[in-house]
Formats: structure tokens, sequence, C-alpha cells
């Protein structure tokens, strides 16, 4: 990784991080999750604290919705075969792979689109088919809200697209898309349950979300809601854009707090009776293998956090000045150092450019780094992509504004325009990984010489 205006140790920092990473990655691989959680002796099946034996369950459906869901199901058909007797996953386009027993259907995502719409209707005529003796088991990970569009009663998937839009745009953090996510829908917030026929449902989920909370990890399809109508329009008041959402689904929304609309089921509801949401990988996974995987490149790791959250300029500002202070002072670890954290931030649009919560993070994180310590900064997102564009992330350091102004561009002016993917560009310091699928969130890294 030979980039012109790099010093040698710039170089080795970078190389460093780029393997801190990728250990993180490989913790929270669908396959090495699967194995961890899901195991098969003879006919006995055990997951957690659940043992079934299979040779009383007719037909096991595999199905699976997110942009991890196509290799979690590789797994499981590694591991159980033949036994499946149908199978459909729904991921992110360039994120499928090759199955056996299940059908995959590819669909857009953040905003959903009219093939997320058709992959929903297949999956609803393939669980149709359940019985009460059979077995459902679903494979969810981040992305299965976006994935997984299904429009309630007088919505349109172009209300759907917008409202997305409208929230993804105003900075509202991911707990509170998919609560107005979950009353838009007709599968999302448990929703889904009622629909396998009675059958009993096992999920197995892939947690981007902080705290692991079920009915948040893609809008919880199969998990009990704890959120409401009136949320929704807290939410919506919040960030002053009631007026910009369309009118059906504000509708919707004003109509379920009249109880005109039924509010998703939650917890204790007896359509759950048969179901059980296991999370089998998160961001404390991967944050403990980048940790172990710092120390092997010789530096002392400290995890500041796995709960990140708020504007990615302000949590910029933050991590850097704790790395600063650290490159002077050895608080609260001293150099050779990596501080390491996770979650996931929000970005208020102001500009017309490209780039992602990430690439944001690092380009405001490079202001904060110009001059001082040497201080390298990746942030990244574990599933290969941050925003509308073919890169994960981006490298920030010590001399990454010099660099820029001897090209004659300002890091100012590009993070005032939104446009963090195309300064990166300029300067070769995007993290381009392709899919990872795998998603738990975002990393940051900062290592300080």
């Amino acid at each position: 990784m030979n980039i012109p205006g790099q010093s040698e140790h710039s170089r080795q920092l970078k190389d460093a991080a780029v393997s801190i990473f990728t250990a993180g990655i490989r913790a929270v691989a669908p396959e090495a999750c699967i194995r961890r959680h899901v195991t098969l002796a003879g006919s006995i099946l055990r997951t957690g604290e659940i043992r079934l034996d299979l040779e009383e369950i007719p037909r096991i459906y595999l199905v699976g919705f997110g942009k991890a869901s196509a290799a979690m199901a590789a797994e499981v058909e590694t591991l159980l075969g033949d036994r499946i007797h149908d199978g459909l996953i729904i991921t992110k386009y360039g994120h499928g792979v090759p199955l056996r027993h299940c059908r995959v259907m590819e669909a857009g995502h953040p905003v959903p689109d009219a093939a997320g719409t058709d992959a929903v209707s297949a999956l609803l005529d393939l669980l149709s088919q359940a019985s009460p003796q059979d077995l459902v088991l679903c494979m969810i990970s981040g992305g299965a809200s976006a994935l997984t569009p299904a429009p309630a009663p007088g919505i349109s998937l172009a209300d759907k697209q917008e409202t997305t839009r409208q929230l993804l745009g105003c900075g509202a953090t991911i707990h509170e898309v998919n609560t107005i996510r979950k009353h838009l829908s007709r599968i999302k917030g448990g929703q889904l349950c009622p629909k396998a026929g009675g059958a009993r449902i096992i999920s197995l989920i892939l947690s981007d979300v902080i705290g692991d909370d079920l009915d948040i990890i893609g809008s919880g399809i199969t998990a009990p809601d704890r959120s409401s109508f009136s949320d929704c329009k807290e939410i919506l008041d919040r960030y002053g854009i009631r007026e910009k959402i369309p009118g059906a689904a504000l509708e919707r929304i004003m109509d379920g707090i009249a109880g005109r609309v039924p509010e998703t089921p939650h917890p204790g509801d007896k359509v759950f009776s048969k179901v059980n949401n296991i999370v089998i990988g998160s961001l404390s996974d991967a944050l403990a293998a980048a940790k172990k995987e710092a120390e092997r490149q010789e530096f002392t790791p400290m995890i500041l956090s796995s709960r990140i959250q708020g504007e990615a300029c302000d949590v910029a500002k933050v991590l850097c000045a704790i790395a600063g202070e650290a490159a002077r002072s050895g608080t609260p670890v001293a150099p050779p150092a990596c501080l390491l954290s996770g979650g996931e931030t929000t970005v208020t649009l102001k500009g017309s450019g490209k780039g992602g919560r990430n690439m944001e993070l690092a380009l405001a994180g490079a202001i904060e780094l110009a001059e001082g310590p040497e201080i390298l900064m990746l942030s990244a997102g574990t599933d290969g992509t941050d925003g509308p564009t073919d890169a994960a992330g981006a490298f920030a350091g010590t001399a990454t504004i010099s660099r820029a102004a001897a090209q004659g561009i300002s890091a100012r002016d590009f993070l005032a325009d939104n446009d963090s993917y195309h300064f990166f560009h300029r300067l070769g310091d995007l993290m381009v990984t392709g899919p990872t699928r795998t998603n738990v969130m975002d990393l940051q890294i900062l290592l300080v010489r």
C-alpha cells in the first residue's frame, strides 16, 4: 500500500490497522458464529438452551433476511443437508452465495425497492406451507429491515422509500428508523410469526444495533415489539419531519395512535409462544478479536466502547481527543497504543456529496489530528459498505490534511458538502473490502505511535 506523500511509519500503521480490522471481521463471519452456537449430533439439534430431535419434525424451512443471511444459510445447509425441505434467503445485491436448498433473492438497501417486495411475497408464500409440527429456521442480520419491505394496507412502496430517505437524512438513529419501519409494515415488529402456520420458529441473529435489542435488529421481524405508534409520532416531531413524510405514512401513524389500527404484538403475546430469538454474533465479539490482534501487533489495546453513537463529526472529535491525550500523557493508555470502539453514528445531510458515516467520521478526524502526534484512524463498516458507495470506510492520519492541501483540496469544504468519499478517493485512503457478508455495525481503530 504505497501511497505518495505517506511516510513508511504511516504505511506500517495502515497495514496494522487493516490486520486488526480483518481479525474483527473473521470473529463475526457467519460460518464462525453458526459453528459456535449450533451443533448437530445424530438427529439432535442444539442451539443455546434449545434441544430438538429432528426425527420428530416433519419439515424444516430455512429462511433469512439481511446482508449476512446467505452466508449464514450456507453454513446451516452444510450442517443439515437434505433435512432442509425448502428455503428462501433475501439479501442485498452482491451479497448472495450459491445455496443448494434455498432460493436466493437480492434486493435494495438501505432504501427498499420493488425486488424486496417481490421477495417478501415469495417468503410469505413459502411460510404459508408450514404446519404446527414444522420448524422454521430464520437467519437474521443487519440490513434485514430495508430488504423486506412489506407495506401495511394503505402504504405504497414509494411511501416507504420516501419515509426511509427522510429518516436517513435527518440523522435519526437506527432504533428510531426501525421503530417507524415496524409500524408501516405487515411483517416487522413480530408480525411475521403468525404467518408461519403455527410452526416452531428459531431465529439466529447477527446483531447490528447498539445493545443487541431484539426488537430493533432487522426491525424485530420475529421479536416482540416494545414500541408504539405514539413513539413514531414523537420521533417525527423530534426531527421536524412530520410534514415531510408521505401523507399515507403519517395517516397510518395517527390512526394507530387513535386505536383505528392495531399495535404490533408486544412482549407476552401468545404469538411468540413457540418463538426463540438467539443472538449468535455481535460487535463485542469483533472488538474482542480486534483487541487480541492489536496485542499481536505489539500495541497496548483498550476498548473504549461498543456503544458509540451520535453525529459522526462529534464522535470524531471525542475519539481524536482521547488518542491525542494518550500520545501526550500516556492516559488512558501509553503508546504504542490501539484504541478500539464501535457502534453506529449518524450524519445529518446538509450537502450534496457522496459518502457514509464512517468516511464522514474519518474526514472530521483528519481535521482534528492535523499536525499533531502520529496517530492513524480507521473507521469502517463491518459489512464492507459505507453509505451508497463501494468503500467500507477510510483512513485518516496526522498528515492527511497536509497531503490534501498539496493537491489543492480543502477537507473542510468536502466535509461541508458531505463529500467524504471523493476526498479520500483523491488521496488513496479509502478502505475497500467488498462485501464481507457479515454486519455488526462499525469499527473505529486508532493507532498511537
